[in-house]
């Protein structure tokens, strides 16, 4: 079974938790798949790239997800989310995905 990268899905936990956050106005069931995405893509960041990088790829995840709210407010919503998502995607790609 092909593995799924953990750029993808770092950046599905994030368009998906305000996805589902949104649509059933259900904030905490939003947090729940950012998290449980969160803690999926940290798994394959310590296996591909070690713990230093692990650590640094899921501070950023958290940080894109603080950082998304501020930056609704100038933006809007949807390009905020999809904004953090893809810089966290790119830098997962090239700290972990890039040389498997």
């Amino acid at each position: 079974m092909p593995k799924v990268p953990s750029s993808l899905v770092a950046a599905g936990g994030l368009v998906g938790g305000y996805g589902v956050a949104r649509w059933t106005r259900k904030r905490p069931l939003g947090g729940v798949v950012l998290a449980v995405a969160g803690a999926v893509a940290a798994a394959q960041w310590q296996e591909r790239a070690g713990g230093k990088a692990a650590g640094a790829l899921t501070a950023a995840y958290v940080a894109a997800f603080a950082g998304s709210h501020p930056l609704a407010k100038k933006v809007g919503a949807w390009p905020a989310v999809f904004g953090v998502a893809g810089a966290v995607a790119l830098a997962s790609w090239a700290v972990a995905d890039r040389q498997a």
